[in-house]
């Protein structure tokens, strides 16, 4: 049996944070054990609902759907890069990441910790700190493919009429390669050797999936 294994997802459960104007997350019953003689559970839910992975489709038109992704994009190591000091609507600028250029391989699966997590659910977790775009530009040059972060979005998140700007979105999904949002415990993969798992549903069509992200000891 695998051992150290750490979870990375954030639960799926009615009346969960979403992304500002996404579908919300539902899940009922359709068939009942009393009356039926089983259990059957009715989902209704967005693509990109609590922790999940973004295809090139979301934002590109011809761009590769969640299920046209070969599966070893969705697995590598992972490289935490801790970002924990920046504070609300703080810019992770390339000079912040630069002393972890050595790490930026082709193959490893580039984790931004934030820490914002702990604020999952709550109005603050709309604040959270993001990486600009110049930085993700910096970031595909070395041959990175995958990028995750614990927050909703690796972009500024507009709130109260601010401006929408999803260039980080941009510049990943358009270069063929995968975002992850909403990563959950990456300070306890930050030290030592660590694989990750992102591996999505094989959504025909689909711009998107939830994922059960998880880690173990390389």
């Amino acid at each position: 049996m695998m051992k150290n294994i750490v979870d990375l997802s954030h639960p799926l459960e009615s009346g969960m944070q979403t992304y500002p104007g996404d579908p919300h997350f539902h899940c009922t019953p359709a068939a009942e054990l009393s009356r039926d003689g089983y259990n059957v559970q009715r989902l209704s839910m967005g693509s990109h609902s609590g922790t999940h992975v973004d295809a090139p489709y979301h934002f590109v038109l011809d761009g590769k759907k969640i299920d046209e992704l070969p599966i070893d994009m969705f697995i590598g190591r992972a490289v935490v890069l801790d970002m924990s000091y920046k504070g609300a609507k703080g810019k992770i600028q390339w000079e912040d990441l630069a002393i972890f250029e050595d790490l930026m391989k082709p193959g490893n699966i580039l984790l931004i910790r934030t820490d914002w997590s702990k604020y999952w659910g709550d109005k603050t977790y709309l604040d959270h700190p993001y990486l600009a775009r110049a930085a993700a530009v910096e970031i595909l040059k070395r041959g990175v493919k995958v990028i995750g972060v614990d927050t909703l979005s690796p972009d500024a998140t507009a709130v109260n009429g601010g401006i929408w700007d999803f260039g980080v979105h941009q510049e990943v999904l358009g270069s063929g390669g995968i975002i992850a949002e909403n990563l959950n415990n990456l300070a306890a993969i930050q030290e030592g050797e660590w694989m990750i798992s992102l591996v999505p549903l094989r959504l025909a069509g689909c711009d998107g999936s939830p994922v059960r992200a998880f880690a173990w000891r390389a």
